[in-house]
């Protein structure tokens, strides 16, 4: 348990670090815009910096204009290059996207790029952002939505040729998991609640993301006060898993809780934003705590091998008889 907190602190720790990146102090462009109001409503300014997720071409001079910097005609940022936005321009001609980007790799690798390019081809440069915008990824939703369908099936299959460890159906002696579940479907729903309800609070906090809950907008608050319980969660689920005695089996069953956990958020994080989500989470919390209460909780156990039980009788464990 100690080593699992050291790990934590560490994680912590390095998700804190700060570096410097490349600064701007030149404008252009900038100059006529309302940086107050661009900021708030597009989320960044000047010296911001991305990193490429994917190509991004680059145009030496925004339409009609005559390019003001000695750089080639046209550049390429590669994948994850890093760059910073050096000067904003809004072109009201452009039917296509009039706001126009100037971003910098270095001193000879920068132009203009559509604002709307560079938000599908880049992310903040910040390791908070880039994992949200991995694992939000549509190809690897899509992977993960296969491998949860695998992963069922395989289920299926091992629950009805022998005895296989799984949360709700044949759980340990414990309700960390299936609080564990809980949680997990309920910040996967207010997840996906946010996102439909109030996007722009969550993009704000996609750009300046932050792991300490105080000092936020009320809803990002509160998904950082359940990320941060479901860590500890998680935590404790692991140290209970860690106290059974078949080591085999605890292992499989941690990775059937994970991909239970993994099926839960990708079905109530789409659901809700359908609406047909919510009474779905009600009803799978119901579930949950029902199979909970009727299997873990025993109000006899064997004289034989000290196995809970619901009725007194055989002993479903060792096959003793109690009366």
């Amino acid at each position: 348990m100690r080593s699992i907190l050291f790990l934590l602190f560490a994680v912590c720790a390095m998700v804190s670090c700060h570096r410097d990146r490349p600064q701007c102090t030149e404008f252009w462009h900038t100059s006529g815009i309302d940086s107050v109001a661009f900021r708030q409503q597009h989320h960044f300014w000047k010296n911001f910096n991305f990193v490429a997720t994917d190509s991004i071409p680059l145009e030496a001079s925004l339409p009609g204009e005559v390019a003001s910097i000695f750089v080639p005609d046209s550049a390429i940022l590669e994948t994850d290059d890093q760059v910073v936005v050096t000067d904003i321009a809004i072109v009201p001609a452009d039917a296509e996207d009039s706001v126009w980007v100037m971003v910098a790799r270095d001193q000879m690798t920068m132009g203009w790029v559509h604002e709307q390019t560079l938000l599908e081809r880049a992310v903040p440069d910040n390791g908070v952002s880039r994992f949200i915008h991995h694992f939000s990824d549509s190809r690897i939703l899509l992977f993960l939505s296969c491998l949860c369908l695998a992963f069922i099936l395989f289920i299926v299959q091992r629950f009805r040729r022998e005895h296989f460890l799984i949360v709700h159906f044949n759980d340990i002696r414990s309700f960390y998991p299936t609080l564990l579940c809980l949680c997990m479907s309920g910040l996967a729903a207010f997840y996906g609640s946010i996102q439909n309800f109030q996007p722009e609070v969550w993009k704000e906090f996609f750009f300046y993301p932050t792991l300490n809950p105080f000092g936020q907008p009320r809803v990002i608050m509160l998904f950082l006060i359940g990320v941060w319980a479901l860590l500890v969660i998680f935590i404790a689920v692991v140290d209970d898993i860690r106290k059974q005695p078949d080591v085999v089996n605890g292992v499989s069953y941690m990775i059937s809780l994970c991909g239970v956990c993994m099926s839960l958020y990708l079905f109530f994080s789409v659901s809700v934003q359908y609406y047909i989500g919510y009474p779905l989470l009600l009803l799978y919390w119901a579930f949950a705590l029902h199979r909970h209460l009727r299997h873990n909780t025993a109000p006899y156990v064997c004289g034989a091998c000290g196995a809970p039980l619901h009725t007194l009788g055989k002993c479903p464990n060792c096959g003793s008889i109690n009366e």
